[in-house]
């Protein structure tokens, strides 16, 4: 018999219960759905429910623990120059065959821009000890590209996903002080931490969502619960850990025809060298954009370094809250020279690998000896 529990955003409890567990469940928590409760003063077995409901339906792409993967594994931005022709199979490619590459999004712009020409863009991370340059040439034989750009981040400073808490946000509305920045210096973890940080980051199966999720996790990784406990609060504590979340499948519309979201947008800011923390910071403080960062463009891309992510069910409304950016920067005296906009088209979206056994193995699975992709 087909399950009576509603799966769609637009149910009021739903709704509740997404507003806090997309990304409001910071750090490492023994019990994060009893945490998601309490914030959306639900009983936890109507969270529990409903989040099953909702990740067995396809409304919820995946429930996991995120990591800071930037302090875990170097990464960066890629834009690929592909031709129009090898598009399609290229993102087919990286989304499939890559387990580095994390989002892999084909983008246009409205108008012929600097870079218009790169039409796909990911995220990639390669584990510590390996060389994203030769990563990036590897891919980019088997893919038909004659260009890329490799965009690491060099500060953070927003980072939360928030859709359904987004809806029907102002322009302009931000916070009160400046964004935070966040650093991306790599940790370096020790056997123990990654033989825990393996079971703890892989998304969990609708069966698995129960109170104390991790008991299992801790049995897998082959070490006692509080002992996995223990070392996961101290990767927490160095900053390696991010937030227990729900991903909504933001792109793919619902069984029902419904979308979280249509529009994909990554902005684009040129300001002035020696102001990129203080002009992201600006930008970061933002509630529309799930990500800023300061990455630099290069030429290729009009020598761009303040780049920003937000997402939205119209275009316009997307564009109006980009305008309340730029407006905020001029009215605080900060230049931009030069702005644009890429807008997403086909997307998948999955974690990053970070893992250098992980890394490892893939290498001789293609025939590839990893001493040749070391750094």
């Amino acid at each position: 018999m087909p399950s009576t529990i509603p799966t769609e955003i637009s149910d009021p409890v739903n709704a509740r219960i997404l507003a806090v567990s997309e990304d409001r469940i910071a750090g490492f928590l023994e019990d994060p759905f009893v945490e998601i409760a309490r914030l959306s003063e639900l009983p936890v077995e109507t969270v529990v429910e409903r989040l099953r409901a909702m990740l067995e339906s396809g409304v919820i792409r995946r429930i996991r623990q995120t990591l800071m993967a930037t302090n875990l594994a170097p990464g960066a931005l890629v834009a690929w120059r592909v031709p129009a022709e090898r598009l399609d199979e290229g993102f087919d490619y990286l989304s499939r065959d890559d387990p580095f590459s994390g989002h892999v999004v084909i983008r246009s712009t409205d108008a012929e821009t600097p870079g218009s020409v790169y039409r796909l863009w990911t995220t990639l991370k390669v584990p510590q000890g390996f060389s994203m340059q030769r990563h990036c040439e590897l891919l980019a034989s088997r893919i038909g590209a004659s260009a890329f750009r490799i965009m690491p981040a060099r500060r953070l400073f927003a980072l939360g996903v928030g859709h359904v808490r987004r809806r029907g946000m102002e322009p302009g509305s931000r916070t009160d002080e400046p964004g935070q920045v966040i650093d991306t210096n790599i940790v370096e973890l020790s056997p123990l931490e990654w033989r825990v940080l393996g079971p703890l980051k892989r998304e969990l199966e609708p069966e698995e969502l129960r109170v104390e999720p991790w008991r299992a996790r801790a049995q897998e990784a082959g070490v006692p619960y509080e002992q996995f406990l223990t070392v996961a609060r101290g990767l927490a504590e160095r900053g390696v850990i991010g937030r227990f979340s729900t991903f909504l499948e933001h792109v793919k519309p619902s069984a029902t025809g419904a979308r979280v979201t249509r529009y994909n947008a990554l902005f684009h800011w040129r300001v002035p060298e020696g102001r990129e923390i203080e002009a992201g910071r600006e930008v970061g403080r933002h509630h529309i954009l799930t990500h800023a960062y300061w990455r630099e463009g290069g030429p290729e891309f009009a020598n761009v370094n303040i780049m920003g992510v937000a997402h939205g069910t119209d275009k316009q409304v997307v564009l109006a809250h980009k305008k309340a950016i730029d407006e905020h920067l001029a009215a605080i005296g900060i230049p931009v020279s030069y702005t644009n906009v890429f807008w997403g088209g086909r997307s998948e979206i999955k974690p990053s690998e970070i893992s250098p056994f992980a890394y490892e193995a893939w290498c001789r699975e293609n025939g590839i000896e990893p001493a040749a992709m070391r750094e």
